[in-house]
């Protein structure tokens, strides 16, 4: 049997600023995204009886509408009929925390089947399949930490300071299609370029919605900012803040508030996920 394991990792937006309202009920937005050394872990177990098949043990991601099963079902129109998988979730991000958890999975599994099925697709190809599942999904193909425009497809390559980050996720559920259709909503930032990315002020316009509709939220904000400066990633509910060091970060996260759980990460450029594709991982 042909097996291989594949991170999928976490990232931070930085900022997130929603510059308009599309025709389509969509949003234009311009933010910064900084991956994570720190994220999920896929087990991929190539079969012959050319089905597709996901564990977990969290029973209600073990769904139809999963982003694992849906990406690799993408994949499986294209491979041989006796080609199938099965995939192990071992689920370590907090789900539904702005951290691209789900985007990330179905991102490695496109990248994991592509090899392990031999379908020789390119990196821009599977990116094209990749945002027909979600905007965040080709940021993780092609693994890179960049800023983005669009609907979050349009990506620029950067490189940022491989900082240390605390990342806190209160014990709440966000849901982002109820922030994005919400009136309160900022939707007229100014666009920013990348020459003045830099220089401009960072904020995520959707944080003070969430504050005012999930006061944990707001609460956990005001507990870290008693250490360093802080924000929410995506639309929530996880908060984050930069660290000059390890243990300092492990300084705030000793403190934990009670109804939150929270890991510490190193932001990284270009994401394991695309070392692992070439590591000894990968074995028949």
């Amino acid at each position: 049997m042909t097996t291989l394991t594949l991170p999928a990792v976490a990232k931070l937006n930085l900022f997130l600023h929603i510059t308009g309202r599309r025709p389509d009920g969509y949003h234009n937005l311009q933010t910064l995204f900084q991956l994570l050394d720190v994220g999920d872990l896929l087990h991929f177990n190539v079969t012959t009886d050319g089905k597709v098949s996901l564990t977990c043990d969290i029973a209600e991601l073990q769904t139809a509408d999963n982003l694992i099963l849906r990406a690799a079902n993408l994949l499986k129109g294209l491979a041989r009929p006796e080609q199938g998988c099965h995939i192990v979730l071992d689920k370590r991000l907090p789900m539904g925390g702005g951290l691209g958890g789900g985007s990330s999975d179905a991102a490695t599994t496109l990248l994991a089947l592509n090899k392990l099925w031999t379908l020789g697709l390119s990196r821009e190809q599977l990116a094209s399949l990749a945002l027909t599942l979600g905007a965040d999904v080709p940021l993780f193909v092609h693994g890179y930490s960049a800023f983005a425009e669009g609907v979050g497809e349009k990506l620029t390559p950067v490189i940022l300071p491989e900082a240390t980050y605390l990342v806190v996720t209160p014990d709440c559920h966000v849901s982002t299609a109820e922030i994005f259709q919400h009136p309160d909503l900022t939707r007229n930032s100014p666009s920013i370029s990348l020459d003045t990315l830099y220089s401009s002020p960072w904020r995520n316009d959707c944080q003070p919605l969430v504050e005012q509709l999930k006061p944990i939220v707001a609460l956990t904000l005001q507990w870290l900012v008693e250490y360093a400066p802080c924000r929410m990633t995506g639309t929530g509910a996880s908060v984050f803040a930069e660290f000059p060091d390890a243990a300092s970060a492990q300084h705030a996260l000793a403190d934990l508030p009670a109804a939150c759980r929270g890991f510490i990460a190193k932001g990284v450029n270009q994401s394991p996920v695309l070392t692992a594709l070439t590591d000894t991982e990968f074995t028949n």
